[in-house]
């Protein structure tokens, strides 16, 4: 049976960038804002929140990027920006953290801080 394409799961991949310690800094200097989700694979709020920040990804997708940053793999970035309970999202622009919230917030707790971007 040939592929459906109306149901192609990789549609998601190219809104979402895998930050790491080898492009996290180059991704929050964009001219164009990003809202980074600190996150960890057992974290069961973390995982709560993916459906909904994928869903934001794909409403701003033209405004704003959006990235995911494993902290169990990237701890020195966690410990930089304070992040100490996750998930915790991040806006950054031109280098800076513009606003952040922790915690599953749902959507219109990331749509208020979404807002927030100059």
């Amino acid at each position: 049976m040939p592929p459906n394409p109306n149901n192609n799961d990789d549609d998601d991949d190219y809104l979402i960038i895998e930050l790491s310690e080898e492009n996290f800094e180059k991704s929050i200097n964009s001219n164009k804002p990003i809202l980074v989700d600190f996150w960890a694979t057992w974290c069961g709020p973390c995982k709560f929140m993916l459906p909904v920040f994928d869903k934001l990804a794909k409403k701003y997708a033209s405004k704003i990027d959006f990235g995911r940053l494993n902290v169990d793999d990237s701890q020195s970035i966690a410990v930089k920006y304070d992040v100490y309970a996750i998930p915790t999202f991040i806006i950054f622009y031109k280098g800076q953290a513009v606003e952040r919230a922790v915690g599953a917030v749902g959507e219109k707790g990331l749509e208020n801080i979404l807002g927030q971007v100059p």
